[in-house]
């Protein structure tokens, strides 16, 4: 079905709910107060549907003080229907919706000249120029242009007919579902239920979501598309959601909905920006900043200046984190004023200096996505992650690895989905040699590495240890490798070094992983070590984690003996005295000593048993 949204724009009183009202027979101003004042207070949405086309129509207040709920509902328009009074032409408010609507990226239009039973037919073709001379100056790809009232039914179905002709439909599949809420309210029986306009990618009934601002998941437990229930909402469709495990009370507009994993929140963000005519965007000034159907308030910063600009790139830095991604457009605005539009560079928040941020930015803004990809490889020398992708580039997986695959002087784990700058080798070869060299029995598989590089894919660490091997600095015995130049019995010296360090440690020894890590051994290696020691008896294990070496632990026995015998028993607080031990260790040896005949235990304290 091909779906694309209308949205209207236009100064109050021009028509445009009354239009909406005509073609669908839907009554926008539908609350108490918009009814008395006669006026569009907040967004309505409604549609109509011929075939396998629907069209979706977003109607807006016209009111200057209702331009930022015109502007939640204008970032998702696919086309635009300027309606302008056959008796007023354009007013106020009609220059700053365009301006908006420009700012926005919106091209599609379609100009209706409302109430042209109040004009002479020769009128209303002067009305019709002069309107369209008018939006000439904008970026406005005018499909058609023609007068209508809503007293003439011929005129308004000629409009509809018209709109069915459109192919007006915008919005790109991206590789992941995004949906900014415009309304949020609890219904009985269904609970929360949010509506908005999905975007990236379609959804479907009992599909997973994630809610970004408040780092919640929830089930999707209906879609309603125009008020029919659906099992899947289509992008452009306008959507109502019936989520499950959240309370309506949690959600406000503004809020993003995606997948999880996709979206990461940031308090700043980089973007270009325009400054309408005879405006200028200043530093270091608070503004309020409209991204999709969100009001933020925000401090910007100018790149270039310290003074103002009327275009050029800017940071934006709020105490709310933004869920934005690469080239999203914004309007920025202060007071009641449109000041600029801005379009979205940079999503995510790059720990960078100030001149790789401004060669990253004119990377973005002229879609060099190799070129920013060498720049922001550059200052995560440590690995930069393709999942990221989605959001600083607007790329698909498969975009993205291309992309990466491209760029010299670079290493990318396709099965991670990281990418490094191959100097970066130097780094983890040099770590893994001078591990070898320090400890020549030391034992390490490719996994055990990566818990000392956590940094380090599975996939780089190997192409590193096969170099290694290449060397025959270290050879490779199953999923280990060892030094090359010890050719003796690897797991009988390891066994002694193990067994000589736990000796060395008495009652309190080590956790074994320490133990691992400590001795340069691999986490399975370590455990059979172990596992031998214990069967042949010169380690014994008491708990999960905690190995003692038999001599130790035979002497520390019969030590607790003698304090039982000295004292007619033994607890926490006379065993401390001896052996001022962690709680720990004191609770371990005192439950062992339960295992021996000749002891009982009597409420916290043990002592011989006497009928032996």
């Amino acid at each position: 079905m091909s779906n694309f949204i209308i949205g209207t724009c236009g100064h109050i009183d021009h028509g445009k709910t009354a239009l909406i009202k005509a073609l669908n027979g839907f009554e926008g101003d539908t609350t108490k107060e918009e009814q008395e004042r006669g006026i569009t207070i907040d967004l309505s949405f409604s549609n109509i549907a011929q075939g396998e086309q629907n069209i979706a129509f977003i109607d807006v207040p016209g009111h200057e003080k209702l331009v930022k709920n015109m502007i939640a509902g204008a970032f998702s328009f696919d086309c635009v229907l300027i309606v302008v009074s056959a008796l007023e032409g354009i007013k106020p408010q009609t220059v700053e919706h365009l301006e908006i609507l420009n700012l926005l990226g919106v091209k599609n239009a379609v100009l209706v000249v409302s109430k042209k039973d109040l004009v002479e037919d020769s009128e209303l073709e002067k009305k019709l120029l002069e309107i369209e001379e008018f939006i000439s100056r904008y970026d406005f790809d005018l499909k058609f242009s023609m007068g209508v009232s809503i007293y003439d039914e011929v005129s308004v179905e000629a409009l509809k007919e018209r709109l069915f002709t459109l192919d007006a439909s915008t919005k790109v599949e991206e590789n992941f579902f995004r949906y900014y809420v415009d309304r949020v309210f609890s219904a009985k029986g269904a609970g929360t239920i949010v509506t908005g306009t999905v975007l990236g990618k379609p959804i479907e009934v009992n599909e997973k979501v994630f809610i970004c601002d408040i780092q919640k998941e929830s089930k999707i437990k209906n879609l309603q598309v125009h008020s029919v229930d659906a099992q899947t909402a289509n992008i452009s469709n306008r959507t109502a959601i019936n989520l499950s495990g959240v309370d309506a009370k949690d959600i406000k507009r503004g809020f993003v909905i995606s997948k999880k994993g996709y979206l990461r929140g940031f308090n700043s963000i980089d973007i270009s920006f325009k400054a309408l005519k005879d405006k200028f965007l200043h530093h270091n000034r608070q503004y309020s900043i409209y991204i999709g159907s969100r009001k933020i308030d925000a401090k910007v910063l100018l790149f270039n200046s310290e003074d103002s600009l009327e275009e050029g790139f800017a940071s934006i830095k709020s105490e709310e984190d933004i869920f934005s991604i690469y080239n999203e457009k914004l309007i920025i605005r202060d007071g009641n004023f449109t000041v600029a539009g801005g379009v979205v560079l940079n999503p995510v928040s790059d720990p960078m200096k100030k001149s790789q941020k401004l060669h990253l930015l004119e990377a973005l803004q002229k879609q060099d996505i190799p070129k920013a990809y060498s720049i922001l490889l550059y200052a995560h020398k440590k690995g930069l992650g393709l999942i990221s992708s989605a959001q600083r580039f607007a790329l698909s997986h498969e975009e993205a690895l291309h992309s990466a695959k491209e760029l010299h002087e670079s290493f990318v784990d396709e099965k991670e989905l990281i990418i490094y700058p191959l100097a970066t080798k130097d780094t983890i070869y040099a770590n893994i040699k001078n591990i070898y060299t320090k400890n020549q029995y030391a034992l390490l598989s490719n996994a055990s590495i990566k818990l000392r590089l956590k940094w380090a894919s599975s996939g780089f660490i190997e192409l590193v240890l096969n170099e290694l091997v290449d060397e025959e600095f270290l050879v490779k015995d199953g999923n280990l490798f060892k030094n090359a130049n010890v050719k003796e019995d690897f797991k009988t010296s390891l066994e002694q070094v193990m067994l000589k360090r736990l000796e060395e440690e008495g009652i309190s020894p080590t956790a074994p992983y320490n133990i691992y890590d400590d001795l340069d051994l691999d986490r399975k290696m370590g455990d059979e070590i172990l596992k031998s020691l214990c069967s042949k008896k010169q380690v014994f294990r008491l708990q999960h984690n905690l190995f003692v070496h038999t001599n130790s632990l035979s002497k520390l026995v019969n030590d607790m003996k003698d304090i039982i015998k000295k004292d007619g028993y033994i607890d926490i607080a006379n065993f401390k005295e001896l052996y001022p031990l962690s709680r720990k260790y004191l609770i371990t040896y005192l439950d062992y000593l339960d295992n021996f005949s000749e002891i009982k235990k009597d409420g916290n304290k043990r002592v011989f048993n006497t009928l032996n």
